[in-house]
């Protein structure tokens, strides 16, 4: 990637220098392969504990601290998603991207053998630093050998994994915990994180001219700080801690005071970890802003799914992941066949307007299952579901890479990745908190005597032991507090869908690089 830098600032980012067709250009296909598996590596681990967290709890105990298992994770990979993806423009995205792997790697095996609940937790958060890397750097990489008017359908393949890591996360943890042990859900990355490191090593040709570079690290603490306050205090209220807590209230005070710091250090500083000057950019800002809005709808609903199949349908935790095959066959159809148009017309605009059209159908579909709503019925809400959120995905980041110049190509895509991981992890706990509270009102009709109990209480195997009567009143308390998780979200994708509008339609350049 050459840069032609305006000043002495923008000196400061990674050039590379040019070279032959025959040598800027390695196996592609090969090359692709291992992105896409380290890809599937990052985003199974988000969604392939939370199916052996019982078993987990069963062998280590801590259960007060289970949510922390799925928490460290989630904190520490969306945390350094921005700064992975200025490492890449500073140094290179083959040497980031490797580095990642490693700490990913290293994290997995610590994972497995883990001998305490807070070992584990502490592990997770190492695994996630790696992890979160794994993600950015991998789509920026795209960014990096394939030009954007073919990169369309390259970047639906690359949405066609996460997707697919995403359904069949729950359903691969289940396989696991049953057949082998809930350790192999960390050791199995190893072989496999193994064989993409060694064709990356091999096949990865950037290019890249390492000069001067300056790292904001002041920048990153003030966004560490945020992000794991604010994601705190959504994962803590009306769970852990009442909403009238002043301890709740005053994390979220701290989320405030370091997002002004972070934004007043990314104004004065010379190489900015998110240089602000990116959301004057019109695309940008509204991948971004679309960006959030997915992760908080799709995702912080998704998550509801299995728990549904369980609990009202008396699905196994791997049956569960079996009837989400629709949502998956929906969402790899639309990635792949948008990707391929889009290369075909270099316009993509139109996609994300349908994608996010769909999915507010598909979640005001879900919004009305019922007890006895026919399985049938559900698999078609999911199907519509995912093909709304395969058009959506991937074009974003293919948008916002189109529209800067090449010296922002990865903290552009680190930045629209950042706001939907962030977006995905507001989501999850909003809704959660949503869901408990709708559950206990209804509980406490005609169960007084319970205490209140977040979801993860209530087990499908302690639900299913509950009297004839009560169980029926169980099952139709959950449901319709599920109801209400839907409409939500389906009014936030609604949202979403009406600032799709806005978006221009850039024509995609050409070439992979700037001559």
């Amino acid at each position: 990637m050459t840069v032609q830098p305006s000043s002495q600032a923008a000196m400061l980012q990674a050039t590379t220098s040019a070279a032959p067709a025959s040598q800027t250009h390695p196996p592609i296909h090969l090359l692709f392969g291992a992105l896409m598996l380290v890809l599937l590596l990052a985003a199974l681990d988000q969604t392939i504990v939370s199916t052996a967290l019982p078993t987990i709890v069963g062998e280590l105990g801590g259960f007060e601290s289970l949510s922390w298992v799925v928490t460290a994770y989630l904190l520490s990979s969306t945390i350094v998603v921005p700064l992975y993806g200025k490492f890449g423009d500073l140094f290179g995205r083959k040497i980031v991207l490797q580095t990642a792997i490693v700490i990913f790697l290293a994290g997995s095996v610590l994972c497995g053998v883990a001998q305490t609940m807070n070992e584990l937790i502490l592990t997770r958060a190492l695994q996630g630093l790696g992890g979160g890397g794994l993600m950015v750097v991998t789509m920026a990489s795209i960014g990096d050998v394939i030009p954007p008017a073919d990169r369309g359908r390259y970047q639906g393949l690359l949405g066609g994994v996460y997707g697919l890591a995403t359904v069949i996360g729950p359903l691969l943890g289940g396989s696991i915990v049953e057949h082998l042990s809930w350790r192999w859900i960390f050791y199995i990355n190893l072989p496999l994180g193994l064989i993409a490191l060694g064709v990356i090593a091999a096949v990865f040709r950037p290019h890249t001219k390492h000069i001067k570079h300056e790292i904001d690290y002041f920048g990153a603490l003030f966004l560490a700080i945020a992000l794991t306050s604010a994601i705190l205090f959504t994962t803590q209220g009306g769970t852990i801690l009442p909403w009238s807590s002043g301890q709740l209230w005053a994390t979220l005070l701290f989320a405030v005071i370091a997002l002004i710091g972070f934004v007043h250090e990314e104004r004065h500083a010379k190489e900015p970890i998110i240089p602000l000057e990116l959301f004057k950019q019109r695309t940008f800002l509204l991948c971004s802003l679309i960006g959030f809005l997915v992760g908080a709808a799709l995702f912080g609903s998704i998550t509801y799914l299995p728990l549904y199949l369980q609990v009202v349908k008396g699905a196994s935790p791997t049956g569960a992941g079996t009837q989400l095959i629709p949502l998956m066959g929906g969402l790899l159809t639309t990635s792949i066949i948008s990707g391929r148009v889009i290369s075909k017309i270099g316009r993509y605009r139109l996609f994300p307007i349908i994608g996010m059209a769909i999915s507010t159908i598909g979640l005001g579909l879900l919004s009305t299952l019922e007890v006895d709503t026919p399985l049938a019925l559900l698999y078609l809400y999911a199907g519509v579901l995912g093909a709304g959120l395969g058009m959506v995905m991937q074009v974003l980041i293919l948008a916002a890479q189109n529209s800067v110049d090449f010296k922002h190509l990865g903290v552009a895509t680190s930045g629209v990745t950042l706001f939907r991981s962030i977006g995905g992890s507001i989501g999850v706990a909003a809704f959660g908190a949503i869901f408990t509270l709708r559950l206990n009102h209804r509980l406490a009709q005609f169960m007084p005597e319970q205490p209140s109990a977040a979801p993860r209480a209530w087990r499908p195997d302690m639900i299913s032991k509950l009297p004839p009567d009560l169980h029926q009143k169980f099952l139709d308390a959950f449901d319709q507090s599920l109801h209400g998780v839907f409409l939500i979200a389906a009014c936030v994708a609604a949202a979403g869908f009406l600032m799709t509008g806005l978006l221009q339609d850039i024509p995609l350049r050409s070439a992979a690089k700037p001559h």
